[in-house]
């Protein structure tokens, strides 16, 4: 490899660190989905940390999650709120051109097949959500089931 091509890979390399975005992923102790929700938001590129509660209601209502957009984790990106199993394409979405007056997106529940509840090649439909700070929300996107 030749200094130009190094320098080159190497500029992509910290570039992209330095790119990254920060999650707060808060979480109860006991679910397993949430972790992995965390897992496919670092295959994305983004640092995600877990901060576990035992008590996720009071989380939600500092943040605004009403209880019709509630799933199991919330979690924090650049003054954002983003609830349950959304995709981080989605969220990288919604990061780049967040609509007007949104507070967040949200995935309500726990559907199959989302990022963190894979289960075999089992999709159930769902809709991410966005919402603003008085809870009114509407679809940003919907995803099919596979069957």
């Amino acid at each position: 490899m030749n200094k130009y091509s190094l320098g080159l890979a190497l500029l992509f390399a910290f570039s992209g660190q330095a790119l990254a975005t920060d999650v707060i992923n808060h979480k109860s102790p006991y679910c397993g989905c949430c972790g992995e929700w965390g897992k496919h938001m670092q295959e994305h590129g983004f640092n995600v940390k877990e901060q576990q509660h035992n008590n996720m209601n009071d989380i939600k209502q500092q943040l605004g999650i009403t209880p019709q957009l509630a799933s199991c984790h919330t979690a924090e990106i650049n003054g954002y709120v983003f609830e349950g199993h959304i995709p981080a394409e989605d969220i990288k979405a919604f990061l780049a051109n967040p609509p007007k007056n949104a507070k967040g997106l949200a995935v309500p529940g726990m559907p199959m097949g989302s990022p963190g509840m894979e289960y075999g090649d089992q999709k159930d439909a769902y809709v991410v959500y966005a919402f603003n700070e008085q809870g009114q929300s509407f679809k940003y996107r919907q995803y099919p089931a596979n069957q």
